[in-house]
């Protein structure tokens, strides 16, 4: 049931841990995957550097988007922000990036490209899901915080330009010190998108960064 947190077990197979060295283009990582029994999904942390002492951590807290972390898409930031992320954490040296099975702010991936159909059409990210009778944003970030707990990460800077991630963060538990914006991959075929985010749903996102590209 959303909103409340089910205990996150780590998966094993005949006694194997999930988890294994993950070499990157911008990095030696380690990936873990947790398991959300409530959903059947499995979401990913990615750590690098011993985060021992480390206070607080960088962290980001990254949605599923397989049009643009895949695909290449330039419908939106996604992977733009996926990549920079990663980045950002290799040049610091240690830090953790959470990947949430939330595709489409949560709604999947059908829904998602049904969306895009009506984008399409002239409406807005927020009002497309409106109009399928979904939510403009469904993601619940309760599983991240259980993840981040379970990890021993108890405070983060979050790398992120939405403030509604960083409040449910904090209402289960985790002390965000600060949001670091994330501000990246902005073109002409998302600028509307990244628009109607800073406008209609809160996203600090600067206008000038939006204007400048």
């Amino acid at each position: 049931m959303k909103g409340i947190i089910e205990p996150i077990e780590l998966v094993e197979t005949n006694s194997i841990p999930s988890e294994a060295k993950l070499p990157t283009i911008h990095g030696d990582f380690q990936i873990r995957i947790f398991h959300e029994s409530s959903t059947g999904l499995d979401h990913v942390a990615l750590t690098l550097g011993d985060m021992k002492g480390a206070d607080p951590v960088i962290i980001r807290v990254h949605s599923e988007c397989l049009t643009g972390d895949v695909l290449g898409s330039l419908r939106c930031d996604c992977g733009a922000q996926l990549d920079s992320a990663l980045k950002t954490i290799a040049d610091k040296g240690w830090g953790c990036l959470l990947y949430l099975r939330q595709e489409g702010r949560g709604i999947g991936l059908h829904a998602k490209i049904q969306a895009y159909h009506l984008q399409d059409k002239g409406a807005d990210t927020l009002d497309a899901n409106l109009m399928l009778g979904l939510p403009a944003d469904n993601r619940d970030y309760s599983i991240a915080a259980s993840m981040l707990s379970s990890l021993g990460i108890p405070r983060v800077s979050l790398l992120s330009n939405n403030p509604n991630k960083k409040e449910q963060l904090e209402r289960h538990g985790i002390n965000v010190v600060d949001l670091v914006p994330l501000v990246v991959g902005v073109s002409a075929q998302n600028r509307f998108y990244l628009e109607t985010k800073a406008e209609r749903m809160g996203h600090q996102i600067d206008q000038e960064q939006l204007e400048g590209n």
